[in-house]
């Protein structure tokens, strides 16, 4: 199942992960007794990649090498590119919560929150986005935000002009710029 931007589907893994977590529960010789935790995601949930992430981001991006590879994987994207991102944009923390309201490793606007104030036209801005709690799912978060991107680089038609939407208004070029520089000297 591919999770997009344009279509928000709650992906299979995080419902699946759900599912596990209820049924956590099992029953051995007539006792109740707690069974071991799920993993949040099954590597086998994971894409194979066909980019490796490099070795020169730093631990802090490193951590999360599986998720990168696997959303870029299915977003058509250079992991690099996906890991210069996140470094930009959260430092490779999944908590990040910027004053404008962006969430998680990839800094996604959601639907609540403060984001929820701007307006665009008649209605909110984000009203399509997830919320902040889906967002704090850190493969969930890869996974849409480099979604994301390779819809914004496919409607652009330069990974230039796809980071320039993707960066925050303010910065311009010079948002997709900083990026550019980060995945060349990291890759």
């Amino acid at each position: 199942m591919t999770l997009s931007p344009r279509n928000f589907i709650l992906p299979a893994v995080l419902t699946s992960s759900i599912c596990l977590a209820i049924l956590s529960i099992t029953v051995n010789n007539g006792f109740a007794q707690q069974a071991t935790p799920p993993t949040a995601i099954a590597k086998s949930d994971l894409k194979i990649p066909t980019r490796q992430l490099s070795s020169k981001f730093p631990e802090s991006i490193q951590e999360w090498k599986m998720m990168i590879e696997s959303s870029a994987a299915e977003s058509g994207l250079d992991p690099n590119l996906v890991a210069a991102v996140m470094l930009q944009e959260s430092g490779g923390d999944p908590r990040a919560y910027s004053t404008s309201g962006a969430v998680g490793l990839m800094q996604i606007m959601p639907k609540d929150g403060i984001a929820s104030e701007f307006i665009c036209g008649n209605s909110p801005c984000f009203n399509n986005r997830p919320t902040i709690n889906e967002l704090l799912d850190p493969f969930f978060n890869i996974q849409f935000g480099s979604d994301y991107l390779a819809d914004l680089v496919g409607l652009k038609g330069s990974e230039r002009e796809a980071l320039l939407s993707y960066g925050p208004m303010d910065m311009g070029y010079s948002y997709a710029d900083i990026v550019l520089a980060i995945y060349e000297n990291y890759r």
